[in-house]
This record gives structure tokens, C-alpha cells and sequence, in this order.
């Protein structure tokens, strides 16, 4: 697929329409956009536009779907999969100035927003009316709420309360060629026609840009208690997980973290958790709801779960700060890795009862390879970040094995009946994988969505299909 330059006369006519302070040609502004969280990857685009409405989207969609320009959307630059890379050059469309709560219906439970809503914003904000959205993945104090959902985001309370497409009610819309248009209604029920609305959760971006969301909140709850439970086994620490769920108890968040992740992020955070010399891992488990009777009553069965799996000395976070500074070491682990050596981290996922298989598997390719592996995650939701770590291996060895190593790793997940990502998308960096998970025949389908709602190709080009 070839593509045009942004020429003089479309530049100007992008002018025009947005204003000269939303159009950004740059060179420090072109290098800010020509990456995001992923790895080291960097493309430049031709422009950056901050559009404020979803007007002037639709006007830019427009001229560039007429000159055939490719267009890559852009949320806070936060994504782990190259989601918002302009690999095909063109123009960079960042809803950063389209960040306004526009209405929190406490009523019914339902809250506006557009895309540029920061998470941890969003979330601070039905704080004050005591509601709650409960996706919160780790990049929540930076992430937009557009991006969360053209990927899907997860976080640690997805165990209990579902990932951001649980909470998606509406959407609008500006598709590649400029047309406007809402997916769904403002309901909880809703059977009529296709569900359009699932289908651009989790589209990363190539099907239509999203300028308008409506969310479904929750009450917040009124108690929440942490713990932190170490073991000397890796394994017995995957094998408890799925023990507490038989036993009826389904925490709002219950994280793995291996030893080396804790002591990256406890150096990375410089402070000192005090840890047994045979301790091999942690869980870190978070149960919340309105009754504290009723949520003791679940740690007392928890505790009993992990005793009968050769658990250490399990720690009761007493108090906020006690609670914050745990959750503070788990969200900071990806930057501790990203700190400590080049890496490539993967984002499997397989059913919980699984996991104690997967990090034995991932293991076990670590020593064909040569390469060491820091894995922490979601456990349990069986969600595993896999942390493939360059160290001092040469960068001959490094490009030659890296590949056919994550290979091993996806082909074990699909085996243990999981895929290939949880919730950090496939984007640029995935897609060469995508014929593990996906026959043909799937993957033909997807492409034909993909053409059905972008036949010229211009919307997040190279991205997703290989």
C-alpha cells in the first residue's frame, strides 16, 4: 500500500480547519510523537494534530481519507505494543486537548467522557460522588481513557469487576472517511443489531477514531484490606491461586510477582521490604466490598489456602500507607525491568489453573535460549508478564534467538488453552505471531472487518495482521 505526503496545500488546508496552534510540524514535537512505551521504537511523522472536537476530526479524516495520508490516533502514549507508532509516516492524531468528564449521571450509574480523560482522573473524580470504574492498569496516573479502550486495558481489579470493555455502554465515533456515527445506547440491555460497540473496544485504533465514551460505573466500595504472602516455590505460590476461587472467595485483585521482580522494583523505589533469604515469590492479594466482617471471613479462608501451600510469614497491611507502598512496588516493576537491561516483555495469558505450567515452560525456554526471565502479573486472572532480559548476552545472539523464543513462549500459551495477550494489545511489535493464535480463516475475517470500515487503508496502518 503506498501512501501521499502531507503536501503544502493539505498542510494548509489542516491549518485551516484546526487552528495553527493545534498543528505541530516541529522537529522536538515530531521526535515527542515518533514513539511511545514500546521498547525503543521510533517513526516519525510528517504532523501532529491536537484536534478539540469531534468536528474537527471528522474535517481532518476527511482530507486525508480524500489524498489517501495515513493517520495514526493517539492517546497518552503510554501502550507496551507500539499501538501508537505512525510507522507509515502521515499524520499523528493525539485527543490529548480532548479531556473533558462531561457528565456523571449518578442517577444511573453512568459517567461521559472523552478520550483524553487521564484514568486515575476519571477514577479520583467518582471518588468524590463515592463511585468507582474499576480498570486500572498500571500506567493509570499517565493512560487516557481512549486508549484503555481501543486496547482493551486490564489491570489488577479485572479479577473481580472485568476489563474496560465490561463498562463500555456507547460510543462516538469518527470513522476513516470522516462519517460520524454512535455504536450503541446509553443502556445496560441492548440486542439490537450488531454490537459495534465490542468491536471497537480493543481495536487498537484501526477501525475508527473514538471521541466520546460512556461508561457504566459502580458504586465504590466501602472496606478494602491487603496482603502480601510470601513462599519459597514459584510453584506453590501459581498452584494456591486457583485453591482460593474453589473455596468461593474472589478477590479484587491477586497478583504473582517472582522474588527478582520485587527486588528490581525495590531498588528501583528505593525501599526495603524486608524479605525471607528462601523466599522465591509473593502473592499480593486485595479483597474489598461494604461488609469488613464478611471480608476478614475471606482473608481467614485465604490464610488457610496459603498455609496449605507452605506460605512464609504472610504481612497485613495495616493501614493506607502500608497499602500504597505494596502497590506502589508492584505497579513500578515494568519500569524497574525497563531500568535494569534491555528487554522484551510479552503478555500472556492462560486459564489460572495453568499458570504453574506456563512459568515452569517459561523457564525451561529461558535455559534452551540463554536468557534469564522476570515474570510477574495478574495471576488471577492467569495473566503473566514475561520479562525476556538481554543482560550481557551479545546482540548477535540477541536477535538471533529473541524471536524464535517468544515463538516457544506463545506456542506453550495456545497449548495451555490461553493467547498471546491479555491486555497490552498486539499493535506493530505482535503481529508477526498473530498465525499462532488465529488459522487463516479467522484471520481473513478480521482483515475483512478491517477493510470494511477503512478500505483505503489509512487509519493505524500496519498494525495487528501480519
Amino acid at each position: 500500500m503506498s501512501y501521499n505526503k502531507v503536501n503544502k496545500d493539505i498542510f494548509l488546508k489542516i491549518k485551516k480547519l484546526l487552528g495553527s496552534d493545534n498543528v505541530f510540524i516541529e522537529k522536538d514535537i515530531l521526535s515527542q510523537y515518533s514513539h511511545d512505551q514500546t521498547e525503543d521504537l521510533s517513526f516519525y511523522p510528517e504532523l501532529v494534530v491536537k484536534p478539540k472536537t469531534t468536528k474537527d476530526i471528522s474535517g481532518l479524516m476527511k482530507i486525508c481519507y480524500n489524498n489517501n495520508i495515513p493517520v495514526t490516533p493517539r492517546g497518552a502514549g503510554t501502550g507496551l505494543s507500539g499501538g501508537a507508532l505512525p510507522v507509515k509516516g502521515g499524520v499523528i492524531l493525539s485527543v490529548e486537548r480532548m479531556n473533558e468528564i462531561i457528565e456523571i449521571d449518578t442517577h444511573n450509574l453512568q459517567a461521559t467522557v472523552q478520550p483524553g480523560v487521564i484514568n486515575q482522573v476519571f477514577q479520583d473524580e467518582l471518588k468524590k460522588h463515592h463511585l468507582f470504574y474499576p480498570p486500572d492498569p498500571a500506567s493509570k496516573g499517565s493512560c487516557f481513557l481512549g486508549g484503555n479502550v481501543a486496547e482493551n486495558a486490564g489491570g489488577p481489579k479485572a479479577l473481580k469487576y472485568g476489563v474496560t470493555k465490561d463498562y463500555v455502554l456507547n460510543l462516538e465515533l469518527v470513522l476513516p472517511n470522516g462519517d460520524v456515527i454512535s455504536t450503541g445506547a446509553n443502556v445496560l440491555k441492548n440486542a439490537t443489531g450488531y454490537n459495534l460497540t465490542q468491536l471497537i473496544v480493543g481495536s487498537e485504533g484501526t477501525l475508527a477514531i473514538i471521541t466520546k465514551i460512556v461508561f457504566k460505573i459502580l458504586p465504590l466500595p466501602k472496606h478494602d484490606v491487603t496482603i502480601l504472602v510470601p513462599f519459597d516455590s514459584i510453584e506453590n505460590a501459581c498452584s494456591s491461586v486457583s485453591d482460593v476461587f474453589v473455596k468461593g472467595i474472589t478477590p479484587c485483585a491477586l497478583e504473582f510477582m517472582e522474588r527478582e521482580a520485587v527486588d528490581l522494583a525495590m531498588e528501583y523505589k528505593k525501599t526495603d521490604l524486608k524479605i525471607g533469604e528462601n523466599v522465591e515469590a509473593h502473592l499480593l492479594i486485595e479483597l474489598d466490598g461494604n461488609d469488613l466482617d464478611v471480608i476478614m471471613k475471606d482473608c481467614e479462608i485465604i490464610y488457610e489456602v496459603m498455609n496449605s501451600y507452605g506460605a512464609g510469614d504472610i504481612l497485613f497491611a495495616d493501614n493506607n500507607r502500608q497499602k500504597d507502598n505494596l502497590w506502589s512496588l508492584r505497579r513500578s516493576v515494568g519500569e524497574a525491568v525497563k531500568m535494569k537491561s534491555i528487554y522484551k516483555e510479552e503478555d500472556t495469558v492462560v486459564p489460572r489453573a495453568n499458570l504453574p505450567k506456563m512459568i515452569s515452560g517459561v523457564k525451561e525456554i529461558g535455559l534452551k535460549y540463554g536468557f534469564r526471565s522476570v515474570c510477574y502479573g495478574h495471576a488471577g486472572d492467569g495473566n503473566l508478564h514475561v520479562n525476556i532480559m538481554k543482560d550481557s548476552m551479545s546482540s548477535d545472539k540477541w536477535n538471533n534467538v529473541l524471536d524464535k523464543a517468544i515463538k516457544d513462549i506463545f506456542v506453550l500459551c495456545v497449548q495451555l488453552k490461553g493467547t498471546i495477550s491479555g491486555e497490552h494489545g498486539i499493535g506493530y511489535v505482535q503481529k508477526k505471531f498473530m498465525n499462532i493464535p488465529f488459522d487463516d480463516v479467522n484471520l481473513n475475517i478480521q482483515k475483512k472487518i478491517k477493510s470494511i470500515f477503512d478500505p483505503k487503508n489509512i487509519l493505524n496502518p500496519d498494525k495487528i495482521f501480519p
